[in-house]
Parts: C-alpha cells; sequence; structure tokens
C-alpha cells in the first residue's frame, strides 16, 4: 500500500496483526506489558522508524528488525517511557536520608537506581548522600541503569535545561550546578563531585545475570514494576532480595503494590518495602 494510504487514514499501514507482534517482541526482550490501549501510541513512535527507513508499512519495518539486530535497541529505546524529574515522590529521599544517617558501619554504601532514565532520580540520590553526610564525598556508591541507552547517554553527561532544575531549592542549585555560560546559556551542569558518586550502565531487567556485585543497601525500582506482569514483577523481586542487604530498603512508585509477593518483600508504608525476612 503506498504512503500516505494506511486503510485507517494513517501515514503507514498498521494492523492489529502487527501490534500484536510488536507486544510479543517486547514482552520477551524487555518484559514491558503494552495494554491493548497502547496502540497510538506505539505507531506514533514507531513510525518514526518507518519514516528513516523509507519502509511503507509497518510489516515491512517488523521484518527488517528481524534481520538487523542493531535496530532491537531502537526499537526498544522507542516504546519505553522515561517520565522523571528532580527528587520525585519527595518523601522517598527524607527516608533515605534517615537510613543512610542510621548506617554505623564503616564502608561504602551501595544504591542501584534501577530506572535511571535521563538522571534526574540518580541525581537526586547523590544529593541526598551528600546532605546526609554533609560532605560532597560521602562513602556512597550510585550505580544507575536503564534499559534506554539514550536516556543513560543524557544522564552522564549531567547538563540540564534550567526548566529541569526550577523546583530545586536555591541552596541545593549553589551547591550541586554549575551554571553554564554562552553556548551553554539556559542549561545547568551537575558538579563533578556529585557525578563521581555515580556510575552509569545499560541494565535490562530481565537480561539472565545483572553486572551488580551485592549486597546493595538501597534499591531505587521506581515506576517500572507498572509496565511488567505479575509473573514477571515477581522474578524480578525474587532476584532482588538476595542481592539487598537483610536490612536494605526497597522502593517502588506509588502506583505500585508488591503484596503479590509478600514471602520476599513486606510493606513498611509509604511503598517502601524490606525483605520478608529483615529482623530474623
Amino acid at each position: 500500500m503506498p504512503r500516505g494510504h494506511g486503510g485507517d487514514g494513517r501515514e503507514f499501514e498498521f494492523t492489529g496483526g502487527d501490534f500484536e507482534k510488536i507486544r510479543k517482541l517486547i514482552y520477551e526482550h524487555a518484559g514491558i506489558s503494552l495494554s491493548p490501549v497502547k496502540q497510538d501510541m506505539v505507531y506514533s513512535r514507531l513510525a518514526r522508524r518507518l519514516r528513516h527507513f523509507g519502509d511503507t508499512t509497518f510489516a515491512q519495518y517488523l521484518r527488517r528488525l528481524e534481520q538487523d539486530s542493531t535496530e532491537w535497541e531502537t526499537f526498544v529505546n522507542s516504546l519505553t517511557t522515561n517520565l522523571t524529574s528532580f527528587f520525585r515522590e519527595a518523601h522517598h529521599f527524607e527516608i533515605l536520608a534517615a537510613k543512610l544517617r542510621n548506617i554505623n558501619e564503616r564502608r561504602p554504601i551501595k544504591i542501584w537506581c534501577s530506572a535511571a532514565s535521563t538522571g534526574e532520580e540518580p541525581y537526586s540520590l547523590a544529593m541526598t548522600a551528600c546532605e546526609a553526610f554533609n560532605s560532597m564525598t560521602p562513602p556512597v556508591q550510585i550505580l544507575a541503569s536503564d534499559i534506554d541507552t539514550n536516556v543513560l547517554a543524557h544522564g552522564e553527561k549531567g547538563v540540564f535545561a534550567l526548566d529541569r532544575v526550577e523546583k530545586l531549592s536555591a541552596d541545593r542549585l549553589r551547591k550541586f550546578f554549575l551554571k553554564g555560560g554562552g553556548g551553554q546559556a539556559g542549561y545547568a551542569r551537575v558538579r563533578p563531585e556529585l557525578q563521581r558518586l555515580i556510575s552509569f550502565r545499560q541494565i535490562n531487567l530481565l537480561d539472565a545475570k545483572w553486572p551488580i556485585q551485592g549486597p546493595v543497601d538501597v534499591i531505587f525500582c521506581r515506576n517500572v514494576m507498572i509496565y511488567f506482569d505479575k509473573p514477571t514483577q515477581y522474578g524480578i523481586l525474587k532476584r532482588f532480595m538476595p542481592l539487598l542487604r537483610r536490612d536494605g530498603l526497597l522502593f517502588a512508585g506509588h502506583s505500585e503494590s508488591f503484596m503479590h509477593a509478600s514471602d520476599l518483600f513486606r510493606s513498611m508504608g509509604r511503598t517502601v518495602y524490606e525483605r520478608a525476612d529483615a529482623g530474623i
């Protein structure tokens, strides 16, 4: 069918079968469970890839995807959602600060931010650590991971438009950011001391092995599980548990609940969880 003449008036032909195949592929590769209401979102995001290649139908693009392994990364990046902000769900960072201040052992404290997106969350974790220890060099190591390589590259760069940091307090802006000038006017860069606390790495939570050496003190996995079905959620939580210290904390998103995994984690309220065997 020629370009611009999809059967429903769309630019490209996009059948129910195409959508089902995409649902199956993204579920198998990334664990993301796309509901039927996401059909328009899938179309709009992948239509850009069809234009890029000059494909005229989704069937043609999907055949290309099967043959070109280098396109997989862009395919996954296109279908992942990256909504984030500094100190999102602020109460979590207050709880984290109290947790950090109560660790009396002299050792590196490990935090895994498993859905780092464009970097606002891991940098919020780093700022919280600096404030908790009243030092720009706290004994904290933060692993920031995401399945989307594009957003990770943005986060590692540590440069944000001023409207992304405008809700931060004047004190935090002064302590943790450098305001750009000249060609960088309108942007703020995270201070190097903050960047040194964070390592960015691409990790698919469905990978058979995670390049992480435990135990870790804290795992932030917020607003990720909502894209997975319950069996996939349980499988990931089952792998989180032995990686987390017995007294460690798991932070979830405000709309997420792990009650179906009560044998692994128990709620402490406010979408914060501890291991089911904590204190035993």
